[in-house]
C-alpha cells in the first residue's frame, strides 16, 4: 500500500482520536489521480500556543517539534512537500524551482508525486487541477496576494481552457470575522466594482467585514472559472480544528497539499 494511504482522512464533521493527525478530504470532482490533503491543528507534538500539528518553521515554535510534525504529515504523502517561503507575493514557481523553498506564494507541477503545498492560518489556500489530471497547483491568497493577482498568475500556469480547470478553496477566515479598513474595500472595488458584494459595512467608522471566499470566486469567475468548490470553513471561529493568526496572534500553520499520483 502506498504510504500516503496510511493515514485516514476525515470530512468536516467527523472526529477521531486527538493523538492521531486529523486531515480533511476536499470534496470536489477532481480526477482520480489528483490527490489532496488538508491538515488541521490536531495530531502533532507542538506545545501551546502552537498546539499541536504546527507545520510552520517560521513562527518561533520548537524546531524539533516542527520537524516531527512534518514527518507526521509526510506519512500521508508520496514525497516531501514543496515548501515555499510565503511573502504575500504573486510569484508562481514550478516544482524544480520550489525545491529550494523560494520566496513565492504558489507552485505548480505536471510531474507525478510532487506535492504542491501552501501553509495558512487565516489566509486562503486554493488548490487547482485540470480535468485531464495532468497538472495541479496550490496558491496562498491573503487579501494582498488576492488583490495583486496570485490566483490569476496561478491560472496562467495552465494551458487549459477555463472550463477545464477545477478549484478548491480551503480553510480561511470567514466573512463574519475578517474586519478590514476602508483602504482594502476601496482597493478591491476600484479593480472590480462587483467586489462590493463581498463586503459588509461595520458601523460608521470605515470598517468592513470582507468575504475572502467571495472575493476569490469573483476573481476566478472573471477569468472564466466556474468549477469552484469549498469555502465553507472559518479558521477564526473553529478554534478546535484550525490555527488563526487574527484570533491568536501567535499560532501555528496548517497545510494544503495537492499532487498527481
Amino acid at each position: 500500500m502506498p504510504k500516503w494511504q496510511k493515514t485516514p482522512s476525515i470530512n468536516a464533521g467527523m472526529t477521531q482520536s486527538c493523538n492521531e493527525p486529523q486531515f480533511i478530504s476536499p470534496q470536489w470532482p477532481a480526477p482520480s489521480n489528483v490527490k489532496t490533503l488538508q491538515s488541521t491543528r490536531l495530531g502533532g507534538v507542538s506545545l501551546p500556543p502552537y498546539d499541536s500539528l504546527n507545520l510552520g518553521d517560521h513562527v518561533e515554535d520548537n524546531q524539533q517539534h516542527v520537524a516531527q510534525n512534518r514527518m507526521v504529515l509526510e506519512q500521508s504523502l508520496p514525497a516531501t512537500p514543496l515548501w515555499l517561503k510565503q511573502v504575500h507575493s504573486t510569484l508562481v514557481v514550478n516544482e524544480q524551482q520550489a525545491l529550494t523553498c523560494p520566496p513565492a506564494d504558489a507552485s505548480f507541477t505536471r510531474q507525478k508525486n510532487q506535492v504542491c503545498t501552501v501553509m495558512t492560518a487565516d489566509c486562503l489556500p486554493v488548490l487547482f487541477c485540470n480535468k485531464a489530471g495532468t497538472q495541479v497547483a496550490a496558491a496562498h491568497a491573503g487579501w494582498r496576494g488576492l488583490l495583486d493577482g496570485i490566483l490569476e498568475n496561478t491560472l496562467a500556469s495552465f494551458s487549459d481552457e477555463p472550463e477545464s480547470i477545477l478549484v478548491w478553496m480551503g480553510p480561511a477566515i470567514g466573512p463574519a470575522a475578517f474586519e478590514v479598513g476602508q483602504e482594502v474595500y476601496e482597493a478591491f472595488c476600484t479593480q472590480q466594482p462587483s467586489a462590493q458584494s463581498a463586503f459588509k459595512a461595520v458601523g460608521q467608522d470605515g470598517k468592513w467585514l470582507a468575504n475572502l471566499y467571495a472575493l476569490a470566486r469573483l476573481r476566478l469567475r472573471q477569468r472564466g472559472i466556474e468549477n469552484i468548490y469549498g469555502g465553507e470553513f472559518c479558521t477564526f471561529s473553529d478554534e478546535a480544528r484550525f490555527f488563526s493568526y487574527r484570533r491568536d496572534g501567535v499560532c501555528g500553520r496548517q497545510a494544503s497539499c495537492i499532487w498527481l499520483e
